[in-house]
């Protein structure tokens, strides 16, 4: 299986904002389903205002409160994970061997993007392991649902809005269709589950089809992904590990020291 659905989304927003004073827009949030019909027509038109035409909103009609969501965003156990544990639950024999067969299968991709962004091969196919298993566990849960219901939860209302707005951003402007647009829990899209601002200003049509896919399109994914990590700091020929310089970089893709230690432990073995 792939990191567990929700992860990165439920880390960051617990790490920026774990208490929410109020949301980031004017749309009263609640803590149950209620409000969440008033809170729509409220959230549509702020969107309109930022610029989401009422095409891209269109998607949102019938979308109705989750609360398998709020319920998966309330259990998040793996926060508590010692780095033996979780290493131990995410680097398999068999995890490694497919990495190994994907740095063949797309090592003239890899290398023209180490050129351009600096990052090696064998950390972006980690990372891609890691997340989904290469693509196989992406998530089906719709993102527009999920991040609709963690816009309105009082929770954390001011980190999930501007998540919300930009998945509508990242269809109006055709990288995805509506059926496309499936994933963890908490609204992460594609094979390396990127948060949805992240998309927006991270992800690269790498392949020249017109469009950043980054469910479909595994070289857009990869190349993505190193424009990402060279976005927090990478850079190119350093080390990973802790207190090298490019574990920072990873502690941008994902704030879990025991994530990071475990992606560089990963990319260690796919290079043996």
């Amino acid at each position: 299986m792939g990191c567990r659905s929700g992860f990165k989304a439920g880390l960051v927003a617990a790490l920026l904002a774990p208490l929410v004073a109020g949301p980031a827009l004017a749309a009263p949030c609640g803590n149950d389903a209620a409000g969440f019909d008033a809170w729509m027509r409220d959230f549509r038109q702020q969107a309109v205002s930022q610029g989401i035409s009422p095409a891209a909103l269109r998607p949102l009609d019938g979308v109705t409160y989750d609360t398998k969501v709020i319920s998966l965003d309330r259990n998040q156990k793996h926060f508590k994970m010692s780095f033996e544990e979780f290493s131990r639950n995410r680097i398999s024999k068999g995890r490694i061997a497919k990495g190994k067969q994907m740095l063949q299968r797309y090592a003239s991709a890899l290398a023209q993007i180490e050129r351009r962004y600096g990052v090696p091969g064998p950390i972006l196919v980690a990372i891609w392991g890691m997340e989904t298993d290469y693509g196989a566990n992406i998530g089906n849960m719709p993102i527009l649902r999920s991040l609709s219901t963690l816009s309105y939860d009082c929770r954390r209302s001011d980190f999930f809005t501007p998540q919300l707005l930009d998945a509508l951003r990242i269809y109006q402007r055709g990288d995805l269709t509506l059926d496309e647009m499936r994933g963890a829990w908490a609204g992460e899209i594609g094979q390396t589950q990127f948060l949805a601002s992240s998309y927006v200003k991270f992800a690269v049509d790498f392949d020249g089809d017109g469009r950043a896919d980054l469910v479909r399109s595994p070289t857009d994914v990869l190349a993505s992904t190193a424009n990402y990590l060279r976005g927090y700091g990478w850079r190119a020929g350093a080390g990973w590990g802790p207190g090298e310089p490019n574990y920072q970089a990873l502690l941008g893709w994902n704030k879990a020291e025991v994530y990071a230690r475990t992606l560089g432990v990963f990319a260690g073995m796919l290079t043996q």
